[in-house]
């Protein structure tokens, strides 16, 4: 590491370096709790970005940014300012199976993320480009200083999260021609790998890749079949009662649909035929890429009987002719991907605008990190995003969330925020990370769940926004307690009434709790409950459909918060457990778990380790 120099140019208590996703929530949410930030970007025209698909949300994404916003983060508030389609995922399956998704318009939500960043207070927006990390102490004890520019300037700090994204020594792949980057038209950020491997942390690497955008005036659409958006379209925050109320890109006209297309055997003969000039294919890639967002060329070559897959064309905005092929990412070269998209039905004549590309870029191994995503190695630095080994816009923005509000606690002196699996899927998610480790970029699905149904999109300010109220004061608004509150009082008020009223058959709660009764089947029994709110009768009709389901589960919870209660001391001498097998000793120094319920999780552990460890323990 470089000696600090005299050229100091400022101190912040938080930096945040990259202005992706998790940069915009870490930022944000480290300012709203009091600390003077700094958020670093190599470009102030592409805060927020959406380099891949013009959308937010999704099964298991959706919970993410319901999530987001109970803890008062912006991706929800800007998502429906600037949507162009609103659509409730799995609406016909169980509530916990459900996900909010929308198509946004990309330079719109990238304005309204970049104005909600400007009139925060204590958060200063700068166009920086960051090459080192500067700490102090010995190797076993150090901690963050600061960070280093490209002309040798210093911006000191007390802490420092890093969401650096896909740029960290990045490269772009087109065919045969390489050339580094963070994304397209964008180039890559040098020197922060370096300062992390001389700190002790570990650098690997992944890749990814994106489809390519099409004129819309060159498509067909008499072939292809349109997606629409939903009549009655659900917000995605809290604050918002109604789309129409605060969408000002729509402003009064329809939501913009999609458009359905499919690969065929033409198609897939044609790829199988040209996979050897695929970097993917032909050695030229070596990092490994996401399974569940594959390009074509692996869709084909994987799922070879398939006769073809489904595609959606999704418009990036309501003022461009820009279309993303939603399923068609890949990194064949021009010309190739030329021929491919024209032996699609509708798209015979279609005019690419901007091409396809895969890039690999640098993450670090999130084993390294702790429950709170601070470094182990590195007292104060924080990493958050695709640094740590996912991908997604709205992974990396929980992970930003989570990284700025512990550094916000630690240099205030207080607890860590740590959600437990049971309280969120951003739990779920970093104790997956934390615990399990990554060999592929991590995406969230509703499966990885244990308790799905308590961590339902409907009900992520119930979970959520009291439990972040006792955190530090400023992160949630008064007005976003005052609205929680309000849906409380009249869940409470709703539930003693039907508890308390009988028919001739039981309670109108037990009534309720029948699949085949409604809402509104209640509504005309007692009348005084059609003043409740949507909202909160939503949460009535769950707690009572669902009740038995839940307090099975809350059972469960309860069984393993004894393992949790457990906890193992820092710096326990693993080695000294010569009753541990070498493998479970390894793996516990490689991750330090906090407790036995994390250690019970560890890939690898098994319950006779679980019992040894706790006679040690004992």
């Amino acid at each position: 590491m470089r000696e600090i120099p005299d050229n100091i140019m400022s101190k912040y208590d938080i930096i945040v370096v990259g202005a992706g996703h998790a940069g915009v929530e870490s930022a944000l949410a480290a300012a709203r709790m009091g600390a003077k930030t700094a958020l670093l970007t190599g470009n102030l025209d592409t805060v927020a970005q959406m380099s891949c698909n013009p959308a937010v949300g999704g099964i298991g994404k959706g919970h993410f940014v319901r999530e987001i916003d109970a803890l008062g983060g912006a991706m929800g508030i800007a998502i429906d300012r600037t949507g162009i389609q609103f659509r409730m995922l799995n609406r016909s399956k169980g509530p916990a199976m459900q996900g909010p998704r929308a198509q946004a318009d990309k330079k719109a939500y990238q304005l309204e993320i970049k104005r909600i960043l400007e009139n925060q207070e204590n958060l200063q927006l700068r166009q920086e480009n960051v090459t080192g990390l500067l700490t102090s102490g010995e190797l076993q004890a150090r901690i963050i200083t600061g960070v280093m520019l490209n002309d040798g300037s210093v911006i000191n700090a007390d802490a420092v999260i890093l969401c650096c994204g896909t740029f960290l020594n990045g490269l772009l792949h087109c065919g045969e021609n390489t050339m580094p980057g963070g994304r397209a038209a964008e180039p890559a950020a040098f020197g922060i790998s370096e300062s992390l491997r001389s700190l002790g942390i570990e650098v690997r690497r992944f890749k990814t890749g994106t489809p390519p955008r099409i004129n819309a005036k060159s498509i067909d659409y008499s072939k292809l079949t349109p997606h629409t958006g939903d009549d009655n379209p659900v917000p995605f925050s809290f604050l918002h009662n109604n789309i129409s109320d605060v969408n000002y890109v729509l402003s009064g006209s329809g939501q913009i649909p999609c458009w359905m297309a499919r690969t065929n055997p033409q198609l897939h003969r044609f790829i199988r035929d040209h996979l050897p000039e695929s970097p993917a294919y032909s050695g030229q890639i070596q990092a490994a890429g996401p399974r569940y967002c594959p390009s074509i060329e692996t869709k084909i070559e994987r799922f070879g009987e398939k006769e073809s897959h489904q595609l959606f064309l999704e418009p990036e905005g309501k003022f461009t002719n820009e279309i993303y092929i939603n399923g068609f990412s890949t990194s064949f070269g021009r010309s190739i991907q030329d021929e491919m998209v024209r032996m699609i039905t509708g798209l015979e004549h279609c005019e690419i605008m901007r091409y396809a590309y895969a890039i690999e870029y640098d993450y670090v191994p999130p084993e390294q990190l702790k429950l709170t995503l601070e470094t182990k190695a590195v007292g104060g630095l924080y990493l958050a995003g695709q640094l740590n080994g996912t991908t997604g816009y709205e992974e990396a923005a929980g992970l930003g969330l989570i990284a700025g509000i512990n550094a916000a606690l630690k240099l205030s002196g207080k607890e860590p925020f740590v959600l437990r699996r049971d309280e969120a899927y951003l739990g779920v998610m970093i104790d997956d990370l934390i615990t399990r480790g990554v060999d592929e970029p991590y995406r969230m699905f509703t499966s990885r769940a244990e308790h799905r149904l308590l961590l339902r999109h409907d009900n992520a300010d119930r979970r959520l926004t009291s439990l972040s109220v006792n955190i530090f004061e400023g992160l949630i608004s008064p007005e976003r307690l005052q609205i929680l509150n309000v849906k409380i009082s009249e869940i409470e008020i709703a539930v003693h009434l039907l508890e308390t009223t009988h028919n001739d058959k039981g309670s109108l709660w037990k009534f309720l709790s029948r699949p085949e009764t409604s809402w509104q089947d209640i509504v005309e029994r007692l009348p005084a409950l059609s003043e409740i709110s949507a909202e909160a009768a939503e949460q009535v009709c769950i707690d009572a459909k669902y009740g038995g389901y839940i307090k099975r589960q809350e059972v469960d919870i309860e069984r393993n918060r004894k393992l949790e209660h457990r906890k193992i001391p820092e710096n326990v001498d693993y080695s000294a457990m010569k009753h541990l097998r070498y493998e479970a000793r390894e793996k516990l120094e490689k991750i330090q778990p906090v407790n036995l319920a994390q250690a019970s999780r560890i890939s690898g552990i098994t319950p006779a380790d679980i019992a040894v460890l706790t006679v040690y323990l004992k």
